[in-house]
């Protein structure tokens, strides 16, 4: 089975995310479905919702973040999930919670492992 990475997108505000703590609130059981229905069928490796605050890394040295794309898009959360068909994940990802968000959208990037010797 081969793993993937699923990244969760959202707009961002200017001085944290979109959703408010009310609207996390009310998506909770959204997400707790979601990521269970993965879980049950035993595909699920790990996720967590990432914070807002963010060290950025360059050749300049450390910069406060996060690295916000067009439109204040910022990376929110993650899930590593294992799948022989990346269509299961592409229609797992189809009703993802993070969805109902503008400008929101769901990366699945397939992982490569490392050689072991």
């Amino acid at each position: 089975m081969k793993e993937y990475l699923l990244l969760f997108r959202n707009a961002s505000a200017p001085d944290g995310y979109l959703a408010t703590a009310k609207d996390m609130a009310e998506d909770m059981p959204k997400w707790q479905s979601w990521i269970g229905n993965i879980a049950m069928k035993g595909k699920l490796v790990h996720t967590a919702p990432i914070e807002y605050r963010a060290s950025i890394v360059n050749e300049n040295g450390v910069v406060s973040g996060p690295y916000k794309e067009e439109n204040s898009v910022i990376v929110s959360g993650f899930l590593i999930c294992k799948s022989d068909d990346v269509q299961e994940v592409e229609n797992w990802s189809k009703s993802c919670p993070i969805l109902k968000y503008p400008n929101s959208s769901v990366e699945i990037r397939p992982l490569i492992p490392f050689p072991v010797n």
